[in-house]
């Protein structure tokens, strides 16, 4: 019954319902990296600065996205797949990426809202190679236009969670992000560590 409610509810508002079902899968994967984090106290502040660039960009763009590729390369043959995945992570992965580490570190205040990105960004786009093209494959193959983006959100409630530990703690590679799950307090211990390492070469260089 709430399955077939929700499906109704994509068929007759397809941009609110994909929007807000994305924006909030995307916000839970930044509470599920705070659990797994095992945090004293959550962080609703960064919570809902996750929230506000996944339904104002990331939601919406998708949204949008999906349907500009869909009518360009319309169908489900393998030389339209191939065009339509081409095309994602060649531009849309890239910039939605971009838009989230530089977009979250805005809304915190950051002195350079580059910084997360310059570090960050390549790893992160690669961790992504490995991951998208496969979920993205599924959803033009199997899935109908007016419910890609809200399939794109449940993907990205695990994609959510890496990002938002590679912004806060990682450096936007698979292999710290799966130490981190497997032992995440000396994982976390080992990046502060190796930061502060970091910082120190960096005040040593200048001086």
């Amino acid at each position: 019954m709430r399955k077939a409610v929700l499906k109704e509810a994509a068929k007759r508002f397809p941009w609110l319902a994909n929007v807000t079902l994305y924006g909030c899968l995307f916000a839970g994967g930044d509470l599920a990296h705070q659990l797994i984090a095992q945090r004293e106290r959550i962080d609703w502040k960064h919570t809902r600065n996750v929230a506000i660039v996944a339904i104002t960009f990331q939601g919406n763009f998708n949204y949008f996205w999906l349907r500009a590729l869909e009518s360009r390369f319309p169908g489900k043959s393998a030389g339209m797949v191939f065009r339509k995945l081409l095309l994602d992570q060649s531009f849309a992965s890239p910039l939605a990426t971009s838009v989230f580490y530089t977009g979250v570190s805005f809304l915190e205040g950051k002195e350079d809202i580059l910084e997360d990105w310059r570090e960050k960004f390549f790893n992160t786009w690669r961790t992504g190679l490995m991951y998208w093209p496969f979920m993205q494959f599924l959803n033009f193959v199997l899935m109908p236009l007016h419910m890609r983006t809200a399939f794109m959100g449940c993907c990205a409630f695990l994609w959510a969670s890496f990002l938002c530990f590679s912004r806060q703690n990682g450096d936007g590679t698979a292999t710290v992000a799966l130490a981190f799950i497997m032992d995440p307090r000396k994982t976390l211990e080992e990046m502060r560590e190796a930061r502060l390492a970091r910082k120190r070469h960096t005040v040593q260089r200048e001086n």
